[in-house]
């Protein structure tokens, strides 16, 4: 399996996935064409969603298609030279891809070799569960199991940021709940700006910041890879 986890689709100007630009040519290099799933988005259409990602990929020579324009979403995934899953919501897109009956489809696509890319929820969504995300529950799907292709959960726009006078749960205290309950998990808290970049049963992290890596023992700390 070859797969790109991006914590998140905008820098800090708001120029979508400038920052990994050059990790996802490098990612899809010899790849022409990437179905592109855009059900997380839900502010946003799909018609203006998968604009947006046709106009970065151009850059790097891979046409998109969106699945919510194929005439047979599951034949679309089976056919499918590279995917991508883009962020939004994880409960909405976790219940689409129940409803569609796309998850089997999805992950033995990608276990056959298609490269996947997934950002924020696209990312979570890899994972054995969408237990970890920090989205709200606008919709229930039918259980919060995901794609398994990678071993361990996925904390997005991970931040130790707590501001004066902020009396809610910091984002450690919610994983450290979560652990609690589900104790043999291991959760990287991915930053803003950072990535994981797998390959087999090998896991590197790219870009300016180590992850911390939280299980039921205490945390360690994931270094970034040096370029």
């Amino acid at each position: 399996m070859k797969l790109l986890l991006l914590s998140n689709s905008r820098n800090a100007d708001g120029e979508m996935l400038q920052h990994a630009r050059e990790a996802i040519a490098a990612h899809l290099a010899g790849i022409t064409s990437a179905l592109f799933i855009p059900y997380a988005g839900v502010t946003l259409t799909y018609d203006d969603y998968v604009a947006r990602v046709q106009t970065v990929f151009a850059a790097v020579g891979v046409a998109v298609q969106s699945i919510h324009q194929a005439a047979d979403p599951e034949r679309a995934v089976q056919a499918a030279e590279s995917i991508v899953i883009g962020g939004g919501n994880t409960f909405r897109l976790l219940e689409r891809l129940q409803h569609h009956a796309l998850l089997d489809a999805l992950r033995e696509r990608v276990r056959d070799g298609a490269p996947y890319i997934g950002w924020s929820a696209g990312s979570v969504i890899a994972c054995p569960t969408i237990g970890t995300t920090n989205d709200m529950p606008i919709v229930a799907p039918q259980g919060f199991g995901a794609l398994g292709l990678v071993p361990f959960q996925i904390n997005a726009h991970f931040t130790d940021a707590h501001p004066p006078g902020f009396r809610g749960e910091t984002r450690r205290e919610r994983l450290a709940e979560y652990l609690v309950l589900n104790p043999e998990a291991r959760v990287v808290g991915l930053p803003e700006g950072s990535w994981l970049e797998v390959t087999g049963d090998d896991v590197v992290l790219r870009g300016p910041y180590d992850a911390p890596v939280f299980s039921a023992e205490g945390a360690t700390l994931l270094e970034a890879a040096v370029p």
